[in-house]
């Protein structure tokens, strides 16, 4: 599961609690599609807290619980390319 924070010592009081309470919890960037400027980029929480305690501390700390895990997109098949090059010219005689 993971919290969303868009202040770092947000997200590093929310580490911290989850740990103090027996939670596994790490800080990450959280890149978003669109957004090029890394400043503006929020903080994410990775914990294996149950949901409803990441809402609390979400609730507490002002942050944005994302109930959804991020699905890894699998990698699109390998492209089948030619040998040689095409021949578009009447072909050699």
């Amino acid at each position: 599961m993971r919290a969303i924070f868009f202040d770092p010592d947000a997200a590093d009081a929310a580490v911290a609690r989850l740990r103090r309470d027996g939670y596994d919890a790490v800080v990450e960037r959280e890149r978003l599609a669109g957004e090029d400027d890394d400043e503006d980029q929020p903080w994410a929480v990775v914990s294996d807290a149950p949901p409803f305690v990441l809402e609390v501390v979400c609730d507490d700390l002002d942050g944005w619980f994302d109930a959804e895990e991020a699905q890894p997109v699998a990698p699109p098949p390998p492209l089948v390319l030619p040998t040689a090059p095409k021949r578009i010219k009447r072909p050699q005689q």
